[in-house]
């Protein structure tokens, strides 16, 4: 006796849709993308460059020729790196750049420190008006800086800090929590509440959970603030205008003196603007992972 084997037809499988976000990724990681993506980055960074190689050039070289002559004529000279990073002198950015390190590190921690503590109390302690409160924090932001100048300069000449570290410290602080406290408590929110309700379990209280917990899971979104912070103040000339006085004047109100006084000194204004330059790329680059992280992760949840 033999058996009919009835033949059996496969369905073949149907390809997944490709979604919106499959083709934008295939576009911009195509070679025509890639070559775009690199004639933008050599024109945006070739003015830097120039700068760069005009700031070692000899000063009769400066004023005679363009940088490119460089490469034909290569003569290097640090006089000019020597003049501006002199302890005293008309044209020595080195006392500046010691007062940009005093105003740039405490402007960094204070907001740091007091947006941790409030994004906690937004994203984990529940009061009356918590969330009319944050809408009002975070609304801050659309303030412009400049109508706050004139109030706050009054303030610090009535209290008696006009034109210290003082003023700049908290001037930095204040403009900057807004934007600090949105990002930790977007954070915040993505921690999983059963690593909280674990840690209650154990008997951790607000400030135990606070620092055990939550802080070492902060790093990304701590760095990325820090990082845009300090990359802020340390290119601010408005602030600094605005309220530092002689004594704790920052290298951008040196740098805008020196060109007023010594618009002509190209060899002086392109070694004291390549110097203020070098330290925030050096820092940026150093934390760029973290930057892209915490912006990420504080960014994508309202």
């Amino acid at each position: 006796m033999s058996t009919t084997s009835v033949p059996t037809t496969t369905t073949p499988p149907v390809a997944p849709p490709v979604t919106a976000a499959a083709k934008a990724k295939k576009r911009l990681t195509s070679p025509a993308a890639s070559i775009t993506a690199l004639i933008i980055a050599i024109l945006w960074t070739l003015p830097t460059f120039g700068l760069g190689i005009t700031s070692i050039r000899p000063e009769a070289d400066i004023k005679s020729s363009g940088w490119w002559t460089f490469f034909t004529n290569p003569t290097i000279s640090m006089k000019n790196y020597e003049t501006v990073l002199a302890a005293q002198g008309q044209s020595a950015l080195g006392p500046y750049i010691i007062n940009t390190f005093v105003i740039v590190i405490p402007s960094v921690i204070i907001p740091l420190v007091l947006a941790t503590l409030a994004a906690y109390i937004f994203a984990w302690v529940k009061f009356p008006g918590r969330d009319i409160l944050f809408i009002a924090v975070f609304a801050l932001q659309i303030v412009p800086l400049q109508v706050t100048l004139l109030p706050l300069l009054k303030l610090y000449v009535d209290v008696g800090i006009a034109g210290k570290f003082a003023a700049v410290w908290l001037s930095h602080a204040t403009f900057a929590l807004p934007l600090a406290i949105f990002l930790l408590h977007n954070f915040m929110k993505e921690i999983p509440a059963g690593l909280l309700e674990a840690a209650r379990v154990d008997g951790a209280g607000h400030v135990s959970i606070f620092t055990r917990v939550l802080l070492p899971l902060l790093t990304p979104a701590l760095a990325a603030f820090g990082i845009f912070q300090f990359l802020w103040v340390w290119n601010d000339l408005l602030v600094a205008l605005t309220f530092a006085g002689n004594e704790s004047a920052p290298m951008t109100l040196a740098l805008a003196n020196l060109s007023g006084t010594r618009g002509t000194a190209w060899h002086l204004l392109s070694a004291g603007a390549f110097v203020s330059i070098v330290i925030p790329v050096v820092v940026f680059l150093s934390l760029q992972r973290y930057f892209v992280r915490g912006l990420l992760a504080g960014g994508l949840k309202g």
